[in-house]
Parts: structure tokens; sequence; C-alpha cells
């Protein structure tokens, strides 16, 4: 059965040509000139990499701060105990605790977009690898989410740290701000997430690396972009 698309959505789909690859100015214009939906999208931008998957060694991870940052408000979790704990609240974490939180998280109970545990909680926080590994909420020493720095990494996932891993598919994707955002911050976002990726590139990786670039709105079509002016913003 062929499935049935609104009006508004066949208006914006109409708008891109898909064999065309647009400049990125040209691209942010045709997303905040697109009809929006009822509710406040995502910009999404979605990377094709020329790596083998299959290759552990070739799987492409890293974090972005985004100069804009998202959009909207990161709910910050912290695993922490002793002066941490203080430090972790003065610095803004929206939730902060030690046994106590993970017994809520053992019951299903995940309230929150990002989290961050010092180094002395993670034996414990380990332990909920099944709950917080397939969300992508398990905190990682390399990505700077395991930290007796809680203050620093506060601030950095408030402000808008994204956090980027390459796909079965060889696609790295993520959200990377909202329609509602200035032109140009939604233009800078892209920049600095392509160049984050970029700079993520594993060494044994040959060939082209970047092999397609497109964004969208969460309800919209995918717009190819121009790789060659994404690192000027």
């Amino acid at each position: 059965m062929e499935k049935k698309h609104s009006k508004r959505m066949k208006k914006n789909y109409e708008s891109v040509d898909d064999n065309k690859i647009y400049d990125l100015k040209d691209a942010c214009a045709i997303l905040k000139n697109s009809k929006q939906a009822k509710f406040v999208e995502t910009v999404d931008i979605a990377i094709k990499l020329g790596i083998d998957s299959e290759k552990t060694e070739q799987h492409v991870r890293g974090v972005v701060s985004l100069p804009h940052g998202i959009g909207k408000k990161v709910k910050v979790a912290v695993f922490a105990k002793g002066e941490k704990v203080k430090e972790a609240e003065d610095a803004g974490a929206d939730i902060v605790g030690g046994e106590e939180l993970l017994e809520k998280i053992k019951d299903g109970k995940i309230d929150f977009d990002r989290c961050i545990a010092t180094p002395d909680m993670m034996p414990a926080v380990g332990k909920l690898g099944q709950v917080l590994g397939p969300k992508g909420l398990m905190p990682n020493p390399k990505l700077g989410t395991v930290t007796d720095d809680v203050k620093k990494a506060v601030n950095s996932l408030k402000l808008g740290q994204v956090e980027f891993r390459s796909e079965k598919s060889g696609i790295v994707h993520s959200g990377i701000g909202k329609i509602n955002m200035e032109s140009k911050a939604i233009e800078e976002n892209i920049c600095a997430f392509f160049k984050a990726v970029q700079k993520a590139k594993p060494t044994s990786v040959k060939g082209i690396y970047i092999k397609k670039v497109s964004v969208s709105t969460t309800m919209g079509p995918g717009i190819k972009l121009n790789t060659s002016n994404l690192n000027v913003a």
C-alpha cells in the first residue's frame, strides 16, 4: 500500500532536487523556508563514511561541542558521592546521586538526556551497562563523561556537547539544533559537527573517508551538501 503524505510534506519534498548538491547557505535557507510541523523540528545531519564497519579499528566515535548548543535544555545526571555531589549540584546538574540513583535506574527510571560518573562510581555504574548502553547513556572516559572534573563535564553537556558514533551502515548521524534557531547558528553547528567527524578519521581508513553529507528536519527531506564549503564557518 502506497504511503500517503500530507500536503505540507509533499510541498517540502518538491522543494528539494534529489539530484542536486547544495551549498550550505542554500540548504539552510530551504530548511528555514519549509513549511514546519506543529512542533519545533530538530535539524539532523547524516554523514555517510567510507569505512569498513566490520573492522573495529575503523569505528568512528567522538564528541563535539556545538557553538550554539542543540536548541533545547539538556537534562544531566551525575553519579557521584562525597564532595563531588555538591560540585555537581553547584555546576547545575539536574540529578545527582550514588547508590540510590543506581537503584532507581535499575527499576527503569531514566529521566535524563546525558550522564556523568566520577571514576570511583564506575564499578557500580558499569553494572548498568545493559540499561544505559542501548540508550547511549553509558559514561565513557574517552568522551569526557567519566571524570573527576565534574564541573567542566556538566558545563560541556549543558552548553551543547554532542556524542556521535558510526552505525553498522557506516553512517554517523545526530541532531545539531532546532529549526527555530538562526540560520547562521545552524550553519556553524553543521560545520562544527562535520569538522569533528572529519578529525575522528581512523588511521586505517584508505580512500574517500566522507562520501556524502545531508541535512534535514525531523519531518523533511534530506538535502545533499557540498562538503567543500563545510570547513569555512
